[in-house]
């Protein structure tokens, strides 16, 4: 069975963002990775059809938007993201690691599923109010 060692993991860029790099494998039915974003890096508001997801934080703290919801989680915290739900971050401190998996693994690429959203630039100002 494959072990991950992460002084051996070497990062790849995400498809959606090419300077953010990622720990990324895919299984049989679920893709898991390692993300880490600096200041001003972390993803807009998106959504992912096919894909559930759940991340579980690491370092920093981040204001995150679930559906119509805002609120902000840190270190230790563990979030559930159904499919469909619109959701994004912004970092409050940096850096921002997280592990997340996915369901299903398609390709094992984390943003496979990354669907823009109509109404960006609003969840992005309902964000940024958050401190």
């Amino acid at each position: 069975m494959p072990i991950y060692k992460a002084q051996d993991m070497q990062p790849t860029p995400d498809v959606v963002n090419p300077n953010i790099m990622m720990m990324q494998f895919g299984g049989e039915l679920i893709k898991a990775g390692i993300v880490t974003y600096q200041a001003k890096e972390g993803p807009p508001p998106h959504a992912h059809p096919n894909d559930e997801q759940w991340i579980y934080m690491l370092e920093g703290r981040v204001a995150i938007l679930l559906g119509d919801e805002i609120t902000t989680i840190g270190s230790g915290d563990l979030v559930y993201i159904p499919r469909n739900t619109v959701h994004g971050i912004r970092i409050l401190e940096s850096p921002c690691r997280f592990f997340t998996c996915k369901s299903p693994s398609g390709s094992g690429n984390l943003s496979e599923d990354y669907t823009d959203v109509p109404n960006v630039a609003e969840l992005q100002r309902r964000l940024a109010l958050i401190s």
